[in-house]
């Protein structure tokens, strides 16, 4: 609604009419809006994504293989593994 009071398509009577809310409520979120629009839409640019450390990804990766291919044989080896997935 907000954005619809700052476009001026239509008068604020109008859209107040239409979302059944009384005008001065439209005024008030089109004056919040207005004042701080570059905090509800921000700069415009791709939202910042964090640093990611693909050594350590690659790390725990192997770690993680060699964890598993360690119980796969322990299993087999115990009879608990008889088929493999």
């Amino acid at each position: 609604m907000a954005l619809a009071a700052i476009k001026g398509d239509r008068t604020i009577v109008q859209l107040a009419e239409q979302f059944d809310v009384h005008p001065n409520q439209i005024t008030a979120w089109k004056s919040q809006l207005e004042g701080s629009a570059s905090e509800v839409f921000g700069s415009g640019g791709a939202p910042a994504i964090p640093a990611i450390d693909v050594k350590s990804l690659h790390a725990k990766i192997g770690e993680l293989t060699l964890e598993n291919d360690f119980l796969e044989g322990a299993l087999t080896k115990a009879g608990l593994l008889s088929a493999k997935r």
